[in-house]
């Protein structure tokens, strides 16, 4: 079996070399062609193509699958950029901030639909790989209306928020190992087993990725210090922040998350750390 390392850069090339989009319009492709060379960590393509492994050698299909996979999570990226006005990804500007919302929006619709097209070429338990990849699409929908939905509300619980995260993050990185192991020939229930602990590895993955926008070297994360704090993001540092302050400091706190003051990340960090709650994060992962 391949290594992450080896996995992912044997999908790089692949995936280079079978870039699915044409010259024309330009301004609708150019951008795609862009963001997608631009990389990123290919996390959920490898994953499709390790659930493939332990059941056989890397299969045409399970190229197929992970290239479908990694267009749709670049689809949704660019989406999440512009509902969150976030001005970088990968330390470049993001599709909309360079290109314009209309470019945007219409980019991730494309990469979308050629996720689809990559599917279509499946020829092994193609039903049941649609049938995952659907449901997961919806939910990941589901999962960023709840994300938005969280910023108007003071009042998102623990359990609340897990759920938001699985939907939006956990269940494409499960997605991913269950159609590998399905392009790979698996049977009975090993393919669900790995949706499960795919799911559970994407809650520490968000919960990390949660840290990383607060705490994390803006040059090494490539996104802005303090981005979800910035909009009102209500993250696992924030809820347990509140949990674990005295009820004095509990409006003062939610006053300063919804606030605008200039040293409203410097200060919010310094109440994650106060509070314990940057500790709390680091021990959940």
């Amino acid at each position: 079996m391949y290594s992450y390392r080896e996995l992912a850069s044997k999908f790089n090339g692949y995936f280079a070399q079978h870039m699915p989009f044409p010259a024309q319009p330009a301004g609708l492709y150019d951008p795609c062609s862009q963001f997608l060379a631009d990389g990123g960590k290919r996390i959920r393509p490898v994953l499709c193509l390790m659930g493939n492994e332990l059941f056989g050698e890397l299969t045409t299909d399970a190229w197929h699958a992970a290239s479908a996979v990694e267009l749709f999570h670049n689809f949704t990226l660019i989406h999440d950029d512009i509902m969150d006005r976030a001005p970088l990804r990968r330390g470049r500007p993001t599709v909309h901030a360079a290109h314009g919302l209309t470019a945007g929006i219409l980019c991730g619709d494309v990469m979308n639909i050629h996720a689809y097209m990559e599917l279509a070429k499946i020829g092994r338990s193609l039903p049941a790989i649609l049938d995952i990849f659907n449901r997961t699409a919806a939910e990941v929908c589901e999962g960023q209306q709840l994300d938005m939905d969280f910023e108007l509300r003071n009042d998102v619980s623990m359990q609340e928020y897990i759920n938001m995260i699985a939907l939006k993050t956990s269940v494409l990185l499960a997605c991913s190992l269950q159609i590998g192991a399905l392009t790979g020939g698996s049977v009975g229930d090993n393919a669900s087993r790995l949706y499960a602990f795919g799911k559970n590895m994407g809650i520490a993955f968000q919960l990390k990725d949660d840290y990383l926008d607060a705490f994390g070297d803006p040059e090494a994360t490539g996104k802005q210090n303090g981005g979800d704090i910035k909009a009102n993001k209500k993250t696992f540092l924030l809820i347990k922040a509140l949990e674990n302050a005295p009820d004095h400091q509990k409006a003062d706190i939610m006053r300063l998350a919804t606030g605008d003051s200039e040293q409203k990340v410097t200060e919010m960090l310094d109440v994650f750390q106060a509070t314990g709650a940057a500790k709390a994060c680091l021990d959940t992962i």
